[in-house]
């Protein structure tokens, strides 16, 4: 198991927050027994953003500011990532992250009407939806790892990540390349299949160079298991879209075609031209579907 003081290697706010986007919406909250970063702005229908796996909140940094002239945004840091404190490494599977965010709705007394969630991000707000946790009437996958992990990669990935997982050394490791070598966190950027700005490059290097946040990333991945949730996925109430990202290759396109054949009456939607960051790339367009979407019944 990863150790405490590696868990709590992560960014400080004062310290690191200074240039974070839309910080002048920043909170934060005492809830579920974690200090939670979070962002609100707007006013409308109560919006929901989870962002994925080692990402934070400056994922919506360009969507938020668009969405908050139509709804009430809220955007979060999730369990160890970015600067909200970090669980028991064990907290970090599927179950225990869409309990964690229920209680800290529930303490916000936050009822989303629709949720949007990015790749393990609409894993856990599908999750939420089905343990009661949320009754959202419109959830939008955009790139979503709903399913499991198929072949070689689905046989491979979760040993992997849980023998990383148990060490402390491995983030470390990662966060002292990311220091050295920002030429490092740009290739992994575009092995995605998107391009970013320098300016997200660098947060995402921000992040990376702290151990905490990569070992909070390494234990969710660990933990994670989607059987369960591709089993109940056909019970799942709200109306569901499914965004495919036609240049990612991190969750291909394909993935939401195999969504739909568990949820018929799903929408699908492929946006050309992004990769799997592309909420990212092109916030406007984002915008664009989403205001469409929810105007359809």
């Amino acid at each position: 198991m990863t150790s405490a003081s590696v868990m709590n290697d992560k960014p400080v706010w004062e310290r690191d927050g200074q240039s974070w986007p839309n910080r002048e919406h920043s909170r934060f909250v005492e809830a579920g027994g974690l200090r939670w970063h979070i962002q609100e702005a707007g006013s409308g229908p109560p919006l929901l953003l989870i962002h994925g796996t080692g990402a934070a909140s400056h994922s919506w940094g360009g969507l938020l500011p668009l969405l908050a002239e139509h709804f009430q945004v809220l955007a979060l840091d999730l369990p160890g990532h970015g600067f909200t404190a970090a669980p028991a490494p064990s907290q970090l599977s599927l179950p225990g992250m869409a309990a964690a965010v229920s209680a800290l709705i529930e303490t916000l007394g936050f009822e989303p009407e629709i949720a949007v969630g990015h790749s393990a991000g609409a894993a856990i707000l599908a999750r939420m939806c089905l343990d009661g946790g949320i009754q959202p009437r419109l959830l939008i996958s955009l790139s979503g790892a709903l399913l499991p992990l198929r072949g070689f990669a689905g046989r491979w990935f979760s040993p992997a990540a849980k023998l990383f997982a148990r060490s402390s050394v491995v983030p470390r490791f990662f966060a002292r390349g990311a220091r050295k070598d920002p030429r490092s966190v740009k290739r992994m950027a575009d092995g995605t299949g998107s391009r970013l700005t320098p300016e997200g490059i660098a947060l995402y290097r921000l992040l990376i160079s702290y151990p905490g946040h990569l070992a909070a990333a390494l234990n969710m991945m660990a933990n994670w298991d989607l059987e369960p949730l591709l089993r109940e996925l056909p019970q799942l109430k709200p109306a569901l879209v499914l965004v495919g990202f036609a240049e990612d290759r991190t969750v291909p396109p394909k993935e939401a075609e195999r969504a739909k054949c568990l949820l018929p009456r799903a929408r699908l939607r492929l946006m050309p031209g992004l990769g799997h960051l592309g909420h990212e790339e092109r916030p406007q367009q984002v915008l664009e579907l989403v205001l469409r979407e929810t105007a359809n019944p």
